[in-house]
């Protein structure tokens, strides 16, 4: 094997390329459900089958395409489908300022790594010793988690095709999965006053919005956020210092 082909770690590239796929398996068990369940809703939404494969090439988004395939079925108009993918997606720009990316070599390998950059990704390899990583490793693991998810997808296409009827309630996957993500957030008390932020938002939005409910209420989400953003930085900048006990009695 020549030089160049040695990755930094000297371990032989098939080696890398092994770890990165073994990298992928323990996210793969939850990214494949999700794609089934992608596959048979689009079949059930009534949209084209290559909806399926299209939105996981071309998106991979993971609880995006979920939301996409509800959102194109219902004919959501085109700035509403943009602003949501937008507000959904947005944490992916502070991904990048801590992922791995200079551990990946340089051109096409780093352009699909950033494309690829999901937040199983990141989880598997932001906290991982630099040491261990290569572009070889990176760059398979995030190529099976791709795998998986398009794999996935397309089996839940043949699923839904042959089934004589459609499954009733299936939609509510949709739903259940932002109320399992919602859930796990305000486990931690500090994302209370956001949830109560984004119930507010949607009331709101229903009230006042009921024709375009969606973006409205990322709209008034946003706002509310930057606004108690605002609110809690003035009150740190505000708050008295730790009391001194120059002087006090013994």
């Amino acid at each position: 094997m020549s030089l160049a082909a040695q990755p930094e770690s000297g371990e032989p590239w098939r080696a890398q390329v092994a770890q990165g796929v073994k990298d992928s398996l323990g996210v793969g068990i939850g990214i494949f459900p999700l794609g089934v369940a992608l596959g048979i809703l689009v079949v059930q939404a009534g949209l084209p089958l290559w909806v399926a494969p299209a939105l996981s090439i071309v998106i991979f988004a993971g609880s995006v395409e979920l939301l996409l395939v509800s959102m194109l079925a219902a004919g959501a108009p085109l700035l509403t489908i943009a602003v949501t993918v937008f507000a959904v997606n947005f944490r992916h720009v502070f991904y990048a300022l801590s992922f791995p990316l200079s551990r990946v070599k340089p051109g096409l390998p780093r352009a699909y790594s950033v494309y690829a950059l999901i937040d199983e990704a990141y989880a598997t390899y932001v906290l991982m010793p630099a040491r261990q990583l290569t572009s070889a490793r990176i760059l398979s693991g995030q190529v099976m988690m791709q795998l998986y998810w398009v794999g996935g997808g397309l089996i839940g296409l043949a699923i839904a095709r042959a089934l004589p009827a459609p499954i009733e309630g299936f939609e509510f996957a949709l739903a259940a999965t932002f109320t399992v993500m919602t859930v796990d957030a305000v486990r931690s008390k500090r994302q209370v006053p956001s949830a109560l932020l984004a119930a507010l938002a949607a009331a709101v939005a229903i009230a006042a919005f009921p024709g375009n409910t969606m973006l409205a209420a990322l709209v008034i989400f946003a706002a509310l956020l930057a606004v108690r953003y605002a609110v809690e930085a003035r009150l740190n900048r505000e708050s008295p210092g730790p009391e001194t006990t120059e002087g006090a009695p013994e």
